[in-house]
């Protein structure tokens, strides 16, 4: 089978990595519960910022954000590693920059990533980033970003949400951890 990955907030928890880059930064004790409570993608309001100023800190910030590290989500890596120790394609499709594209691949790779250079999609808008799923004819797609996957809906990729704190209202599959990847993926096997 045919397996797409987003990776920031999907496979990795870049997110919260930033808020805590925010904290230092900015000098401001906030609790994750603040994080958690987020009901947009942008981190930058508990902090004071405008949308402006936030989009600003985030640029300058990309460095520290991207390269440092951030974790992965517990699972996420073992559940790829099975993926491909059986046999199935796997493609990560990010959005982030041309210019962060071949650094987040080998950055990928060194967090224990299975990623094969031909299967790493980068730099894209959210546009373009659902005519690379769409031309791929992936079995399964796994994202953060309603917006990209609710204009998938008319495909046979089978679609689910990792859930975050902004994407709640969403109907598609949530996936809540990796560790039940595979049993989700099973059932939806086994129903076949």
């Amino acid at each position: 089978m045919k397996f797409g990955f987003d990776i920031d907030d999907t496979l990795i928890n870049l997110r919260e990595h930033a808020f805590k880059i925010y904290k230092k930064k900015l000098k401001k004790d906030l609790s994750s519960d603040i994080f958690h409570a987020l009901k947009r993608v942008e981190i930058h309001e508990p902090f004071g910022l405008t949308d402006e100023e936030g989009k600003a800190m985030w640029v300058s910030s990309l460095e520290e954000i991207y390269y440092t590290d951030c974790p992965a989500y517990p699972g996420a890596v073992e559940t790829l590693l099975e993926l491909e120790k059986e046999g199935h394609e796997i493609y990560y499709i990010t959005a982030r920059p041309k210019v962060h594209g071949i650094r987040s691949r080998e950055w990928m790779k060194q967090q224990g990533f299975p990623v094969k250079d031909e299967n790493f999609f980068y730099g894209m808008q959210d546009h373009e980033k659902i005519k690379i799923i769409e031309t791929l004819d992936l079995d399964y797609y796994i994202d953060d970003k309603p917006a990209v996957l609710n204009t998938l809906t008319h495909t046979s990729t089978h679609l689910m949400i990792m859930d975050q704190s902004y994407n709640r209202e969403s109907a598609i599959e949530r996936l809540e951890n990796w560790y039940d990847f595979r049993s989700l993926i099973s059932m939806k096997e086994n129903t076949r």
